[in-house]
């Protein structure tokens, strides 16, 4: 799968604070609202009702959040790196650095299933954690995490 077309370069920020989990999803809401072109209440609603089923922050200091939303063709997603880690209550209790959120159509849940799938291939390629932490700039974030050479 390729990831790009689900994540694009200005699509991703590095440096964002948030105190909370629901203040973080409150930001990514925003962006997601910015880049995508989507409602900001629409998405905080989703995101926050996808969290009370459950945390999506899924250990290592990532979280995943995802939602459908009406009206979307196809997945488009944010990639944040915070500041300072953020309590997603994840399964291992280490604190959220890294968000990568997932918006999908109602029609797309499966879609969406393949998405998380090649994230979590690609974060566990050898050295791409590593190398998307270190990363001094969103670009550099995103050749890191998509594996080509936009340096």
């Amino acid at each position: 799968m390729d990831l790009s077309t689900i994540i694009h370069p200005e699509h991703v920020f590095i440096g964002l604070s948030a105190p909370t989990k629901w203040r973080a999803l409150q930001l990514v809401s925003q962006k997601a609202a910015t880049c995508l072109g989507v409602e900001e209440a629409v998405v905080l609603h989703a995101l926050e009702a996808r969290e009370r089923l459950g945390t999506t922050g899924i250990g290592n200091g990532i979280a995943v959040p995802h939602a459908a939303i009406a009206g979307m063709t196809k997945p488009r997603g944010l990639i944040i790196r915070f500041a300072k880690p953020v309590d997603f209550e994840a399964i291992d209790n280490v604190g959220t650095d890294l968000v990568f959120m997932l918006l999908f159509g109602e029609s797309g849940r499966g879609e969406y299933l393949n998405v998380l799938a090649a994230i979590a291939r690609r974060l566990q390629t050898e050295g791409v954690l590593a190398a998307i932490r270190q990363a001094k700039t969103g670009d550099e974030l995103y050749a890191d995490f998509i594996g080509d050479a936009l340096r």
